[in-house]
């Protein structure tokens, strides 16, 4: 009985964490297409605001239906919490900011530099093991990235110098995947001692009071419909990061950061439905690329997982053990 359970167990949360970080990445794509309809109105500062303000109904509410509230806000490392809030804060302004020159789906595409470099600092900084398959699973899934990225390293791309439209969108982009790795690494550390509700708690309120900050630089007041689209992004965004934070109890961070890729096919579907952006063929041949990387994983992981779990059934059987 006792074995069959570590079974079911050793198979079954890899794939409920993939699960959970493929349905973050679904909902995080809505928010984002809903931030691109307010961007060309509203500073980056102000939108970071808004959409952190908001996302803490969710949380409170998921919290208070838990019967959470409030142990479920106790902390034990708030430097940890400042680390992950200024992290995530610089990569949420950057990748907003991408919004405002790029495409919906390119300016997601050129985000996927993030899960190649989480992996390297898992490897690096939580000494996580990661075997051959899965480096080279990564390595494919880059070559998908970079033809997805193609047509922003053309000469003519540049013409107008980095502080000018698609360049400015794609430097912007590369620094929110770096800071958005930081911070993945960061929640992947506090998920040891720290509960989900307190990680995405204090990363709203300080990435709220972080981007307050800005508002010395000037903000606009919304109308009604636009703060009503600032209202349901606050809560795309707070159910999506419920959703993250989760996936990382149940997988390690190197087999998650992959998954990041399925935001394309949202992407694309929202990007052509609410703003008419078709994408290229070179955009759908990544894409295809980055979701057979992302299918490979699940598939090897699931071997493994069965592997490990037949290895413990049987050194349990072994006499003396």
């Amino acid at each position: 009985m006792c074995s069959s359970l570590v079974q079911w167990l050793m198979t079954v949360k890899p794939l409920l964490g993939i699960s959970l970080k493929v349905l973050s990445a679904l909902v995080f794509t809505m928010m984002s297409a809903t931030l691109k309809t307010l961007m060309d109105r509203y500073p980056t500062g102000e939108v970071v605001f808004f959409r952190s303000a908001f996302a803490i109904l969710p949380l409170l509410a998921w919290l208070a239906w838990r019967g959470d509230l409030p142990e479920g806000l106790k902390t034990k490392n708030a430097i940890g919490h400042f680390k992950r809030g200024f992290l995530g804060t610089g990569g949420m302004a950057f990748g907003f900011a991408a919004l405002s020159y790029l495409p919906l789906h390119d300016a997601i595409a050129i985000g996927y530099a993030s899960p190649l470099i989480v992996v390297v600092l898992a490897a690096l900084l939580l000494q996580e093991r990661i075997r051959a398959y899965r480096w080279t699973a990564v390595g494919v899934g880059f070559v998908g990235v970079m033809i997805m990225l193609s047509p922003y390293l053309t000469p003519g791309t540049f013409a107008g110098g980095m502080m000018a439209g698609p360049a400015l969108g794609a430097a912007c982009a590369f620094l929110g995947a770096f800071a958005s790795a930081g911070a993945m690494i960061q929640v992947r550390r506090l998920t040891g001692t720290e509960k989900t509700g307190a990680i995405v708690f204090y990363f709203f309120v300080l990435a709220s009071g972080l981007s307050f900050c800005t508002i010395v630089f000037g903000w606009n007041m919304p109308d009604a419909t636009d703060l009503a689209l600032f209202v349901l992004a606050g809560i795309l965004g707070g159910v999506g990061q419920i959703l993250l934070t989760e996936c990382y109890r149940y997988a390690d961070t190197s087999v998650i950061a992959p998954f990041e890729y399925t935001t394309m096919i949202w992407a694309l579907l929202l990007g052509w439905f609410m703003f008419g952006d078709l994408p290229t063929p070179t955009i759908l041949a990544g894409a295809m690329i980055v979701a057979a990387t992302g299918l490979f994983i699940v598939w090897r992981e699931r071997r493994l997982g069965l592997e490990r779990a037949k290895e413990l059934k049987v050194a349990a059987q072994k006499p003396g053990t």
